[in-house]
């Protein structure tokens, strides 16, 4: 964050947590400077910041007072899903492809979008590993390792979970095109044409899809938004449906925003274990908690590989490089069929460049500030939802990840609000493109990872209003 952001966002918690009282003072430009030692023009930039935040107000010839109090904050929503225990036939693409392609233009407030900002990553240092690691790459690695990848990265990423606690031997992973990549991928090598997969209701819209593209059913599993996967209901319809694998997302869900605790997630291995029933786990969202450790994945508590675990750097480094990985377990041999068969090899630059910028150490020092960024800017979208949305909105408040889950009151049609946001402007995920029944017709996922500035303050107002004409 620049120095005027981390000063308006300490002066904006101040009043967050009632330390600063409605109609209170702030010090003057010169005294906060002197305190902070910081330039005046920063001070003036932080003030500017939250008087566009609707925090303070500049009086003529008097200074800057407080003109909000604590902050009430919308109540997170607490109702577990209720999907039919059906499997249903999958027919989400062309929602998913309107409402992305709608999304995409530069001009529109991203709150629909499935990325963080692009401006949040070092793209600077990443060329400099590339122009490094090119230098020195030998020439007979651009077709040695096509398959698995990159020695030189799979050491580092096996590095990282042993750092996290884990002990993951460099011939586990896989490198492929992406995250998405590797979730396809491990579900082609459990998987026929027919077969039935376990996902959560509601569930990201790229497991739809690839179900989907690969004609498989989908079985929807009731899900609580802040503790993840019902795991009764999960047991349930492992019983009933016989389904031949579970794709679920443990750490930072989306579209929830859901963490499974780590007793939860050794429950749900225990579980999956007894029906011998893979889990593809998708975990690309974990590196970005808020709180003091990253979350261990359910694959730490696997002994018998039947967690095909999944991750990639496009959400949390570089996105764009296309560069993810899979962990397949006892999947491993036939996922690495699959993939010399389809893809064969992610781009070996990317990967070499991103091994040289992990061997430099400078990932966790961009993770920390991108960590700080992404958990200030929810609590500002989440304040604004509090000051402009009706009353009987709730709002999750995830413990990482960039999204959050937005229960519109009971009558509002989230497709109607996503059609006219978009014609002002404005860009939100509807419910109904995360559940192969269409259910979630009052939600939306709103994105928080682009820069909260006055122009985003006053989407989330005008996007407010539209939500109560429609009431």
């Amino acid at each position: 964050m620049k120095l005027y952001e981390t000063l308006a966002e300490d002066i904006a918690q101040s009043i967050r947590t009632g330390v600063m009282k409605l109609g209170d003072k702030l010090p003057s430009v010169r005294e906060t400077s002197i305190s902070r030692s910081v330039s005046p023009s920063t001070v003036f930039e932080a003030y500017y910041l939250l008087e566009a935040r609707g925090l303070i107000r500049s009086k003529e010839r008097s200074g800057y007072y407080v003109i909000a109090g604590a902050k009430k904050l919308p109540p997170e929503p607490e109702r577990v899903s209720s999907p039919a225990s059906s499997s249903t036939e999958v027919d989400v693409s062309r929602l998913v492809f309107d409402i992305l392609e709608a999304s995409k233009m530069r001009d529109v407030a991203p709150f629909g979008s499935a990325f963080p900002s692009p401006l949040l990553f070092p793209f600077d240092k990443l060329a400099s590993s590339m122009n490094a690691s090119m230098r020195v790459m030998d020439p007979w690695s651009t077709v040695d390792d096509l398959t698995p990848g990159s020695i030189h990265l799979r050491r580092q990423i096996a590095l990282r979970y042993l750092v996290s606690g884990m002990h993951v031997h460099t011939d586990d992973i896989i490198i492929t095109s992406g995250a998405l990549d590797a979730l396809n991928l491990c579900l082609l090598a459990v998987t026929r044409p027919g077969d039935a997969v376990i996902i959560e209701s509601p569930s990201f819209y790229g497991a739809l899809q690839a179900l989907e593209r690969l004609g498989l059913k989908a079985i929807e599993v009731p899900t609580h938004p802040r503790e993840g996967v019902d795991l009764n209901a999960l047991a349930q319809a492992i019983e009933q449906h016989q389904p031949k694998a579970c794709w679920l997302m443990t750490n930072f869900q989306n579209p929830l925003g859901s963490q499974m605790s780590d007793e939860k997630k050794r429950a749900l291995v225990e579980l999956i274990t007894r029906y011998e029933l893979p889990l593809i786990e998708d975990d690309v969202y974990a590196e970005l908690y808020f709180g003091e450790r990253r979350p261990l994945p359910a694959k730490a508590f696997d002994s018998k590989g039947l967690v095909m675990h999944c991750s990639s750097f496009s959400k949390s480094l570089a996105p764009g490089f296309r560069v993810g990985w899979a962990i397949p377990g006892r999947f491993t041999s036939a996922v690495a069929r699959h993939k010399l068969t389809t893809t064969l090899s992610a781009s070996v630059p990317a990967q070499e460049a991103l091994a040289d910028y992990l061997a430099k150490g400078q990932f966790d020092r961009h993770l920390r500030q991108l960590r700080h960024v992404l958990s200030v800017q929810q609590s500002a979208v989440i304040e604004a939802i509090a000051r402009y949305f009706p009353a009987e909105t709730k709002a999750t408040r995830p413990g990482g990840g960039y999204f959050s889950w937005v229960e519109l009151p009971a009558h509002v049609d989230a497709l109607e609000v996503h059609r006219r946001a978009l014609s002002l402007g404005i860009s939100v995920a509807p419910g109904p493109m995360f559940s192969a029944q269409r259910h979630f017709k009052n939600c939306l996922r709103i994105n928080y990872g682009h820069r909260f500035d006055a122009r985003m303050d006053a989407a989330l107002q005008t996007l407010g209003k539209l939500v109560i004409s429609l009431m």
